[in-house]
């Protein structure tokens, strides 16, 4: 796994040997499971396992400013096309 990315207390992370769609896994007081762009372009929660209403959404604003970047980094990891 790789972190990506840090903010709010929160790491996002992509696993290497991971699945489609691409996604990120987001650590803090709880965990999520970000698909980066989801059916309408938007990020979405696919995921979640104890983390505070705050925490999630911190977690989408980052993916949301971020998305670009991170579906960058899940194809550099995945091989994928830009």
């Amino acid at each position: 796994m790789v972190t990506i990315h840090r903010a709010h207390g929160l790491r996002f992370m992509i696993f290497v040997d991971d699945h489609e769609p691409p996604h990120v896994h987001v650590f803090g007081d709880g965990e999520l499971k970000i698909v980066i762009r989801g059916a309408d372009g938007l990020p979405e929660i696919v995921d979640e396992i104890g983390m505070k209403a705050s925490d999630r959404r911190r977690a989408m604003d980052v993916v949301r400013e971020q998305q670009s970047a991170f579906l960058m980094h899940w194809n550099e990891i995945h091989g994928g096309k830009p």
